[in-house]
């Protein structure tokens, strides 16, 4: 590899491919070992490393590789930052990454990924976690040096770093700079430890956001309660018109020992999924996306839909009362809660999802022992199964309470402070002087003895 200078004009490449990329980061690895990654070509501009392909490139090298894993999990980077405060096309002494330069272009094995999805970013402390068998420990270079680590027990180090959002251009940059150092001095103690290392820096969000609200289409309806949607819809069409809708920004299941990402084949122009066995009623509606190759075998999702008259509300509404994975011949249902709304609406959420992290909405009590580990998580959910108008979505109803949690403790706040008010205003009104008061000067008050 010739160096910094060759990675950061790929990143700077891609940069006129990534403009959609609002929730991508760069990640960057490299090792003090040789041929962990020789045999992996760089990926193409504007090509996405989702989660499922991050692992592919890291399994090799954590299985064969140095045990001592370091991670450097900046607050936020984006692939700008190394074309706007790097030392590319300017002076080189006055770039911000002197020390990753020099790590890149001296370790015998790197390897450079533009674009990975934050989902798998933020993922990465739990994979290595995982693989490596060992726990998280948060280190800064003061510590590192008091830490006497094993060539043959793995370990896993996170130095965590910040990021400036000051609009002020010096201010990032020195923020930078200092976060160059910091990764320089650890670098510097493995170094004179002798001990072999696997070293990784990403970020757990990007620190620029671009927007592109181009669509592929002509006319794709609302966008989704303001979510920017890159793709239509997906629809499944009877002779009168589609008649269910579904969307997600990520679609992405857990089977056999590792996470699938489905968006692109879901939504893609190149989609492979067939839909033959949906179907839609006035009163049922069930949409069935089968895809012919997940680890080997084909992977079908169900999305089950009623819709009722209450009487209660006199009007009717619809559900989502089951999700279904099956995967070659094994299959588990979830229990879907919650997901309902007027059947002339959509229905939106920021996640379906089984996982306990993200509040799971899908619950199942029918698990064995092939489908233990199975876990689905769909983000910016939306659905529709009846009443559907073209290839818009009905208006949403979203399933975030109208009172947030930080609008409940403004309100109580302001409540209590209310209450202190009214309390010592009604204390300081209740005040009274004496009517009467005990005069030195006069004559004594006598009392007349009687015998």
């Amino acid at each position: 590899m010739e160096g910094l200078r060759l990675v950061l004009m790929l990143l700077m490449a891609g940069c006129a491919r990534l403009g959609r990329a609002s929730q991508h980061v760069p990640l960057l690895l490299w090792s003090s070992d040789g041929s962990l990654w020789n045999s992996i070509s760089d990926p193409h501009e504007g090509h996405v490393t989702t989660d499922s392909q991050l692992n592919s490139f890291l399994d090799p090298a954590l299985t064969s590789g140095p045990k001592n894993v370091l991670l450097f999990l900046q607050e936020k980077l984006s692939i700008e930052d190394f074309t706007a405060y790097g030392g590319v096309f300017g002076n080189k002494q006055d770039s911000a990454f002197p020390n990753l330069e020099n790590a890149l272009e001296t370790s015998p094995s790197s390897l450079v990924l533009p674009s990975v999805d934050w989902y798998a970013a933020n993922t990465l402390p739990t994979y290595l976690k995982e693989k490596l068998g060992a726990s998280p420990l948060h280190v800064d270079p003061s510590t590192l040096q008091e830490l006497k680590l094993n060539k043959s027990i793995p370990s896993l180090l996170v130095v965590n770093l910040p990021y400036s959002s000051s609009s002020v251009l010096l201010a990032t940059k020195e923020v930078l700079r200092g976060n160059d150092e910091v990764i320089g001095q650890v670098l510097n103690t493995m170094k004179s430890e002798d001990i072999s290392y696997i070293a990784l820096l990403t970020a757990m969000r990007p620190s620029r956001v671009s927007r592109d609200v181009s669509f592929e289409v002509d006319h794709v309806g609302r966008q989704l309660l303001q979510t920017e949607v890159t793709y239509p819809p997906l629809a499944f069409n009877i002779s009168s018109g589609a008649c269910i809708l579904f969307w997600a920004k990520n679609v992405s299941v857990f089977v056999a020992d590792r996470w699938h990402d489905l968006t692109n084949d879901t939504f893609g122009r190149s989609s492979i999924i067939d839909q033959q066995k949906s179907f839609c009623t006035s009163e049922n509606s069930s949409l069935v996306l089968t895809y012919p190759n997940v680890s080997g075998s084909a992977l079908t999702l169900k999305f089950d839909l009623d819709n009722r008259f209450y009487k209660v509300s006199a009007r009717m509404w619809f559900s989502l009362y089951n999700v279904q994975i099956t995967h070659g011949s094994e299959q588990l249902p979830f229990n879907v809660s919650q997901v309902n709304a007027p059947s002339i609406y959509s229905y939106h959420c920021k996640f379906l999802s089984s996982i306990p992290l993200y509040g799971p909405m899908l619950t199942t009590n029918r698990r064995n022992k092939s489908t233990e580990a199975w876990q689905i998580r769909l983000e910016g959910f939306q659905i529709q199964g009846f009443n559907v108008t073209g290839m818009s979505f009905s208006y949403a109803s979203d399933c975030a309470a109208f009172f947030s949690p930080g609008i409940w403790m403004g309100l109580i706040t302001t409540l209590l402070f209310v209450f202190i008010l009214t309390y010592g205003l009604h204390m300081v009104m209740s005040l009274k002087t004496m009517d009467r008061f005990d005069d030195p000067k006069g004559p004594s008050i006598s009392v007349p003895q009687t015998e």
